[in-house]
């Protein structure tokens, strides 16, 4: 059976990302690998060894294009208003809180927050299938 134990995005800021991580998703490095051109810094908390990999290639001064074929990362958080609340209070800027639902039975309550590349996080509540 495979693991699955991380994913990989570029980014052009680096210093910015890890903040961006940090603040919103208490992501820290846990092993940072730095060669002359590039350096992978690898992100995570203490409620997963799931991590997310920052590609930075240093010099790089466009934006990354993310294509047609890129979606979103998922995080499950334990309120999802509580931490709307607090990344608008902090200064960044989530969309609304939407909720999912067939009928009146809640499927999922969440957000979407963008990072400094314009890559989308999926803010989801703790509830049904997303734990």
């Amino acid at each position: 059976m495979a693991k699955i134990i991380h994913t990989m995005i570029r980014v052009r800021d680096l210093d910015a990302s890890l903040n961006f991580y940090r603040q919103v998703l208490n992501l820290t490095p846990a092993h940072r690998l730095d060669f002359p051109d590039f350096s992978l810094v690898y992100l995570r908390n203490p409620e997963n060894d799931f991590e997310i990999e920052l590609t930075w290639n240093k010099g790089r001064e466009e934006p990354y294009t993310h294509g047609d074929g890129y979606g979103h990362v998922a995080v499950a958080v334990d309120s999802v208003a509580q931490k709307h609340a607090e990344l608008v209070e902090a200064g960044f800027a989530p969309l609304a809180i939407k909720e999912f639902k067939v009928g009146e039975e809640l499927l999922a309550r969440f957000f979407f927050i963008q990072d400094p590349d314009g890559y989308k996080i999926e803010v989801l509540e703790r509830h049904g299938h997303y734990q």
